[in-house]
């Protein structure tokens, strides 16, 4: 069908725009991340709502770098209640009280996710980490976040907190695409940009480090043979410690 391939081509549309105004951001945030790591700080992610499966993209994944550690409340997915993340991302304060359950240092990189960047959760979780001296990235719409209020009590949206911002060109609304014959927007943007953005720096990461005689930590897919023994080994080193703190 016709709209088939023309939502194919309003997404190739979306990734061209991402490669035309991103690269030199994403080849920073790398740098950043890379010089966290080697200096044995920690990488985190986090997002809520539909933007945690953006952070989850970046976590044990297939493909993915062992030393991401990302932060999946499960109070802050859709699938406990539909509106109970849209509620609790709104709430002053509750980002402190998750973050103080992590050792952020200012050796850390932090990626925050939010396609508005308005809701007090990860503008809030921006300002408390910053405040532990990490380095804080936001992957959010600019289109969107500057057309809209901030809900967060000093009136501060995501990207003006945040040390460098990726723009995952997401428009207004998150939801562009339209048919001839019926006006509403449809088939939201963020995720699909967000997370070919956020796999980019996985790439770009990985290339540093080959380039100067590292061998980047790969997790395999665990659905491929001989793929147990080398997650196992990663788990331990990157995971195992982690999970036992938070025990």
């Amino acid at each position: 069908m016709q709209s088939t391939q023309d939502y194919f081509a309003f997404l190739a549309d979306k990734l061209q725009a991402c490669l035309d105004t991103q690269c030199e951001q994403i080849e920073q945030a790398a740098s950043m991340i890379l010089n966290s790591h080697r200096q044995g700080g920690n990488f985190y992610a986090f997002g809520s709502g539909h933007s945690h499966m953006i952070a989850e993209e970046l976590y044990t994944r297939a493909g993915g770098l062992a030393f991401v550690k990302a932060i999946l409340p499960p109070e802050l997915m859709l699938h406990e209640r539909v509106n109970k993340s849209t509620n609790l991302e709104r709430l002053g304060g509750y980002a402190k009280a998750l973050l103080d359950l992590y050792p952020i240092t200012e050796r850390d990189v932090f990626l925050i996710i939010s396609n508005s960047g308005r809701n007090s959760v990860p503008v809030e979780m921006a300002i408390e980490a910053k405040k532990k001296g990490a380095y804080v990235i936001a992957l959010t719409s600019l289109r969107h976040s500057k057309r809209v209020s901030s809900r967060q009590k000093e009136g501060k949206k995501l990207y003006e907190v945040a040390d460098l911002v990726l723009d995952n060109q997401a428009g207004y609304g998150d939801a562009e695409f339209t048919l001839p014959s019926w006006p509403v927007p449809i088939a939201g943007t963020s995720d699909f940009t967000g997370i070919a953005m956020v796999q980019a720096l996985t790439v770009t990461i990985a290339q540093k480090m080959v380039e100067e005689g590292e061998e980047p930590p790969i997790f395999r897919s665990a659905n491929i043979d001989g793929a147990e023994e080398i997650n196992r080994r990663l788990h331990e080193q990157y995971i195992a410690e982690v999970e036992k703190d938070r025990s």
